[in-house]
């Protein structure tokens, strides 16, 4: 049978909703900024994206034939795309149990929210913040709370030195300063 007869694959539709890489069982941590920018994102869906590709695949739809409007076919495509990351957003937020690392009472050692300052051998300085899952971005200096170089950083205290696994081998780093914002 010809592909353009046949109905797309529902199975997109019902993956799983976890963040890869989380491990099964344990809490999806996230930092206020974190959870804020999800609540925003879904806002923006709900309140604006979503309505506006309602309202063009409803214009399409009553061009007529569906079967080779272009308009209809996306629009319905977006629309599913849509709905499944309000689906995960919503049961993302539903889960998340926000820290506040200003909060933080023990701020001589490393936990969830702290920004982190490290050298390496060669005295190299780099900053990473510990993050949720949902919030990481390595570019930006935000590792995730589950990632090799954090789990290797919590509970160490300034002047440490800690061992990190990497593809090239263990990588020692100081840490050189702690501070919760």
């Amino acid at each position: 049978m010809n592909k353009a007869f046949t109905k797309e694959s529902e199975q997109e539709d019902d993956e799983e909703l976890e963040a890869p890489g989380l491990p099964a069982g344990t809490r999806n941590y996230m930092t206020r900024t974190g959870f804020n920018r999800l609540k925003a994102e879904l806002d923006h869906l709900l309140r604006t994206e979503r309505p506006e590709v309602v309202q063009i695949v409803s214009w399409a739809a009553s061009n007529g034939d569906r079967s080779e409007n272009g308009d209809y076919i996306y629009g319905k495509r977006r629309l599913r795309e849509i709905d499944r990351r309000i689906r995960f957003l919503i049961k993302r937020l539903e889960t998340a149990t926000v820290v506040d690392p200003t909060e933080q009472e023990n701020i001589d050692q490393v936990f969830f929210g702290a920004t982190v300052r490290v050298a390496d051998v060669d005295g190299e300085e780099a900053e990473y913040q510990i993050v949720g899952v949902d919030e990481a971005n390595a570019s930006e200096g935000r590792i995730s709370w589950i990632s090799p170089m954090a789990t290797a950083l919590l509970k160490a205290r300034e002047g440490d030195t800690i061992k990190v696994p990497t593809p090239a081998g263990p990588r020692e780093l100081d840490v050189v300063g702690i501070r919760y914002i």
